[in-house]
């Protein structure tokens, strides 16, 4: 049984954080796993089925590491202590506190490396290098340009690193070899077999997600709004079906509910849209894989369409998109729709109108290759417990 310590997580408000949680315990079953969240109270209570079982612990780093920065810590109170690395383990206690010689630290969350430096992961790794931990990089991309010298170095001194999608592979590749290509560990993740919400029947409404990230990335002011508002507008019109709005990250700065409400409020009188209330990951799943196409902004809602075999649309800003769409279909044009891109306010009805006319060829691909492609997650269990 190997000792293993997961961070860091914000809280499975974000339900791809809380898929990748799962997930990632059950590959890992038999060991003695640790938490460390920044929102335990999200955790204890979207995760409690697992926890209830004692397959997981969870700890909360200390007040210091969320309440100050680390350039406040190094600013104002480095110089009151001779040694600054012993300050810092102090402030960092009880992530640092708890890891010993050869315990396994897992850097999950996929994306903490391609929004720039993350001073407080780099202290951590090099405070738990010290000590003798194995650090790994677990399902992760990055974007290219938002590569730092110090990024550089931290990521070149991981033990391994996985990366979830081909592109973010080929950069991690040059930086450390001791790199590995391998879906997200939320391809496995299982749906809870349980009632649609009430006026939902299954493979007779369109899933959609649309999420404040997008939004931010957008280069025109409300281009991404109207963008949804044409496809609905075009879904009601033209054909049969609902549509039901899901929301996949519910955390109060970052909250799906938001942009979805503004489209359900535009639509509701149609009666047949309908807003899905906040749900964990594998009943969110449930409604996802039950959808007849899928259009999603969140990386682990489309992860959740993807392997239940739903033809999906990625409304997409960065390489984790690109890069999944690319090993699953072999090109992401068509299957992704890159947000910085939006100029026009009909582009995603024409992309969903593609879809919709290539649904044969894309179910073809996922009879050909999903089956496989999701069960290659497994080898994840056997490359950590050889490490």
């Amino acid at each position: 049984m190997k000792t293993i310590h997961i961070y860091p997580h914000g809280g499975s408000g974000n339900h791809g954080c809380e898929a990748i949680v799962r997930t990632t315990v059950e590959l890992l079953e038999g060991n003695d796993i640790t938490l460390y969240s920044e929102n335990p109270e999200q955790d204890f209570f979207y995760l409690k089925d697992i926890l209830d079982n004692n397959i997981l612990k969870i700890q909360k780093p200390s007040e210091q590491a969320s309440r100050y920065s680390i350039k406040y810590l190094r600013s104002r109170l480095s110089n009151v202590f001779g040694d600054k690395n012993a300050m810092d383990e102090l402030y960092f206690d009880p992530i640092i506190s708890n890891c010993k010689n050869n315990d396994i630290l897992l850097s999950i969350g996929g994306d903490n490396y391609c929004y720039g430096d993350n001073e407080y992961i780099y202290l951590v790794n090099r405070c738990l290098r010290k000590k003798g931990c194995k650090t790994v990089l677990w399902g992760c991309s990055i974007e290219p340009d938002n590569i730092t010298e110090k990024m550089r170095k931290d990521l070149s001194e991981y033990e391994l690193i996985i990366a979830r999608e081909s592109i973010s592979y080929e950069v991690l590749k040059q930086i450390n070899q001791r790199t590995t290509l391998c879906p997200d560990p939320a391809f496995i993740l299982k749906k809870k077999e349980e009632e649609l919400p009430s006026g939902l029947l299954s493979k007779e409404y369109v899933g959609i997600n649309v999420s404040p990230m997008i939004q931010s990335n957008e280069q025109e002011n409300g281009v991404v709004l109207d963008n949804y508002f044409q496809l609905i507008n075009y879904i009601l019109s033209a054909t049969n079906n609902k549509i039901a709005l899901i929301p996949h990250v519910v955390w109060p700065h970052n909250d799906d509910r938001k942009p979805l409400k503004i489209l359900y409020d535009k639509f509701f009188e149609s009666e047949r849209v309908v807003l899905i209330e906040d749900k964990d990951s594998m009943s969110l799943k449930n409604v996802i894989a039950n959808s007849k196409y899928f259009i999603g902004a969140r990386t682990h809602s489309t992860i959740a369409a993807y392997s239940s075999k739903v033809p999906t649309l990625v409304m997409g800003y960065s390489n984790k998109a690109k890069g999944i769409a690319k090993d699953l279909f072999g090109t992401y044009d068509n299957y992704v729709l890159p947000v910085q891109k939006l100029t026009e306010k009909d582009e995603l009805k024409k992309a969903y109108i593609w879809l919709t006319e290539n649904e044969n060829k894309i179910l073809k691909i996922y009879d050909t290759k999903m089956n496989d492609y999701i069960n290659s997650v497994y080898r994840l269990g056997i490359i950590l417990n050889e490490l």
